[in-house]
């Protein structure tokens, strides 16, 4: 079968997309509902609710799950998988955002008269258990659906 229609016809790569797809559009509405701010670029950017990593691996671990079954080699990989990347999302790149922003507010104060915005540290990197929980749900309904 050729590249593309093997592409558009994989059923789990698309679920996972539309599970990506779906939690960065929602960061824009939570962020516009809860926060009073419309903001397009969360669609490009990490962190925020829901997680869209673990949206996506969610979808992914379930739709091979599905397709090949819950004992499947496959399904053990895409699981374990996924359980790496939502403790990183919620360990590693949180504290690692957390780290940054201490950093940031350091420089600030030690330098205040510098300007170093566009050298400021990305904080918003990591998630916290409810954004990574949030992430999972989007991945498990997507997941359901298609």
């Amino acid at each position: 079968m050729p590249i593309i229609p093997g592409i558009v016809h994989n059923s789990i790569l698309i679920s996972a997309v539309i599970a990506w797809a779906i939690a960065q559009l929602l960061k824009v509405v939570v962020s516009g509902i809860f926060l009073r701010k419309l903001s397009l670029q969360l669609i490009f950017s990490s962190g925020g609710f829901p997680s869209s990593h673990s949206a996506t691996v969610s979808a992914l671990a379930l739709g091979i799950g599905k397709y090949y079954g819950w004992d499947s080699p496959i399904f053990a990989v895409a699981t374990v998988f996924g359980m790496i990347v939502l403790y990183d999302a919620a360990g590693v790149r949180r504290a690692a955002g957390k780290q940054a922003e201490v950093l940031n507010q350091l420089v600030e104060r030690l330098h205040p008269s510098l300007h170093f915005d566009q050298d400021r540290l990305k904080e918003l990197i990591g998630h916290t258990p409810l954004e990574v929980f949030g992430g999972v749900g989007v991945g498990v309904i997507v997941g359901l659906l298609i």
